[in-house]
């Protein structure tokens, strides 16, 4: 099942709170985004990577109306809990 993403506040560094629809939440680090290159290379800039916003309709966060992440990584990240088998 994939749950989406409700609510995120940022914390510091690359940290990310995010409540889901659920009721979870937890706590996510996406600096590893940040060494990945290609459009995540903009989140070197920690202006950038802060200034994102909850899509209601995709149910994740956005960056610039170009980049996200998938609400099930996310989920996986922040609740400690494995990825949907169909993803691994």
């Amino acid at each position: 099942m994939i749950h989406d993403v409700i609510d995120a506040k940022y914390c510091n560094n690359y940290r990310l709170e995010i409540l889901f629809d659920d009721g979870k939440k937890g706590i996510v680090d996406l600096s590893r985004y940040a060494e990945k290159g290609g459009v995540f290379k903009k989140f070197k800039d920690l202006i950038f990577f802060r200034d994102f916003v909850v899509s209601k309709e995709l149910g994740t966060i956005t960056w610039a109306n170009e980049i996200d992440i998938a609400p099930e990584v996310l989920y996986s990240d922040a609740t400690n809990t494995p990825l949907p088998a169909w993803m691994q």
